[in-house]
């Protein structure tokens, strides 16, 4: 087989540059290792910035996000016994974010791939990647106990941490940068409405708490929890009592509760590689970085990441330049260590790092100084203009 571009993995990352990929004319294949069904079983983020929705309306799947999403003109932070609003769209001139779940995103680029006819080879075994420091990489896999051979111009990696597209990439060749969280996150999903019409982050003596939501009628919730804790030791009634002791006063009386129809624990983790391109291999996504979820960037680098990548590939096939291609990684990695700066700042101000151990003197400290920096951003203005400024998301960068 041949294709211009073969893409590693078929999450919404590899989905959204085939789409805008094909827009352009540009031949592409996915090859993922998990089946369909299992990626839209996956539960992940929620929260989309300006930049990520207006790239869904380019690739032409933006209908049924601009129907059912739920645009969100502000979020707040909850601490001390008291609420405050940081309202994005007044503090950075209009930008807002919308709440419109991975796995809708995922569904309506998988529908509109399978409309235009485009190939995607799903539940793949033994992905190796070869050659991709050569003109004529290429991609072997096995695809119902049958080996291909798919070549290519330059290969996509969209398959995660864990996927092979990183590690195709000599250690000698990378650096990673990690910091990995003493705390995870619990979540709950539920088919009940949600407590309040915008996210609510929670700082308590208790540790972390998140309202969110999918829907009108679907909700997400979350707690910090030790990484010890295992989901199964977490019967519904013990969730909702302890988020209701995290909530305030006022959201917790409102809470609707209900059977859980999703329940994990996530561990936190920053991390990413460096640089994001090996060759004619690129990293995109989960493959390049990984951010703690407090920030809501995750999916969102992803999507910065496709629109880069996109921007390189459209010139090199409409304008035969193949100069920009080094300029891929430089361009993707200042957005995303602001990301995972932010991410690890909403991070240290919200959790509790010391879990409640008074003797941890360590801890201590940090907590009076995360709380000090929680009260200078959140009373004044200009202070909230910051958070909402990141929150919202950078423009996306274009190439030179």
């Amino acid at each position: 087989m041949k294709t211009q571009v073969a893409i590693i993995g078929a999450g919404p990352s590899g989905l959204l540059l085939g789409q805008l990929l094909a827009k352009q004319g540009i031949d592409n294949i996915i090859i993922e290792r998990a089946s369909g069904e299992y990626i839209l079983g996956r539960i992940r983020a929620g929260v989309l910035e300006q930049g990520m929705t207006d790239l869904l309306r380019e690739a032409g799947v933006g209908e049924r996000m601009d129907r059912e999403g739920q645009v969100h003109h502000g979020v707040e932070l909850a601490f001390n016994n008291k609420r405050v609003k940081i309202e994005l769209e007044k503090l950075t001139g209009g930008s807002t974010v919308m709440v419109y779940g991975q796995t809708e995103v995922t569904r309506d680029l998988m529908e509109a791939r399978e409309g235009a006819g485009l190939t995607t080879y799903y539940e793949s075994s033994n992905v190796v990647l070869h050659d991709v420091k050569s003109d004529t990489p290429y991609v072997t896999f096995e695809q119902n106990g049958e080996q291909h051979r798919l070549d290519c111009d330059y290969i996509a990696g969209c398959d995660g941490f864990h996927g092979v597209s990183r590690q195709t990439i000599p250690e000698s060749s990378r650096k990673e940068f990690e910091r990995v969280y003493p705390f995870g996150w619990l979540g709950v999903l539920s088919d009940t409405p949600p407590v309040n019409d915008e996210l609510i982050y929670c700082k308590t003596d208790r540790g972390f708490a998140m309202t969110s939501m999918r829907s009108a009628t679907r909700s997400r919730y979350y707690l910090q929890v030790p990484l010890t804790d295992k989901v199964e030791n977490w019967s519904d009634d013990d969730f909702w009592t302890e988020l209701k002791r995290r909530l305030p006063d006022d959201v917790a009386a409102k809470l609707v509760t209900g059977p859980s129809i999703e329940k994990s624990i996530a561990p936190l983790r920053s991390f990413v590689c460096e640089p994001m391109q090996y060759g004619n291999l690129f990293l995109l996504g989960d493959a390049a970085h990984i951010v703690p979820p407090t920030g809501a960037k995750g999916l969102n680098l992803a999507a910065s990441d496709v629109a880069t990548l996109n921007k390189v590939l459209t010139r090199v096939y409409k304008e035969g330049d193949k100069e920009c291609i080094s300029q891929y990684s430089d361009i993707c990695l200042r957005r995303v260590w602001h990301g995972e700066r932010f991410s690890w700042w909403m991070t240290s101000m919200l959790h509790d790092f010391g879990q409640g151990d008074v003797h941890d003197t360590d801890a201590a400290t940090h907590e009076k100084f995360m709380s000090s920096e929680l009260n200078f951003y959140t009373d004044n203005e200009e202070g909230r203009r910051v958070i909402a400024m990141q929150y919202v998301g950078l423009p996306y960068e274009d190439l030179v």
